[in-house]
């Protein structure tokens, strides 16, 4: 693991994230919203740090809220958004503003996964309705839209 990497995780008090990689919350609204999709109250906003490490990836999954990736620190980021049935896919790079967008909304629904493209990257994401991990599901568990994404990119689908 690069050195930097492993002070960030040191310096932030960084955890293991089940979908890969290290994270901390930093914030949970203290406020909190109705979801007009049927679910029950939210907090209004999160935020985490989130670090993902040459080699590891953060596993195909999806959130029931826009989900908003901040690039902090390090190499460039790869992050992947499918559609919900899994037929549609776009990578973005989130770098520095003079190589790429240094923000990226994912849409609530959407399917995403991300690699860090050097050493390390460190990102913050921002959720708002607020995360929950009811709101969380592993593309692993939706074997339709897994199907979907094999037949468009069999590497990528290696991600879930």
């Amino acid at each position: 693991m690069h050195p930097r990497a492993a002070a960030l995780i040191d310096q932030l008090g960084l955890i293991p994230h089940p979908e890969g990689g290290f994270y901390r919350e930093l914030h949970r609204s203290a406020i909190t919203v109705q979801p007009l999709d049927g679910r029950p109250l939210r907090t209004g906003l999160t935020t985490i740090y989130f670090l993902l490490t040459e080699g590891a990836h953060s596993r195909w999954h999806r959130v029931t809220s826009d989900e908003a990736w901040h690039l902090y620190e390090g190499s460039s980021l790869d992050l992947f958004q499918a559609s919900p049935d899994g037929a549609s896919l776009q990578r973005i790079v989130l770098g520095t503003p003079l190589v790429a967008a240094p923000v990226h909304v994912v849409p609530a629904g959407y399917w995403q996964a991300a690699r860090s493209t050097g050493a390390y990257t460190l990102v913050g994401c921002t959720v708002g309705p607020g995360f929950d991990f009811a709101d969380f599901s592993f593309m692993r568990d939706a074997p339709d839209s897994l199907a979907r994404l094999r037949m468009i990119d069999p590497a990528l689908a290696a991600l879930a």
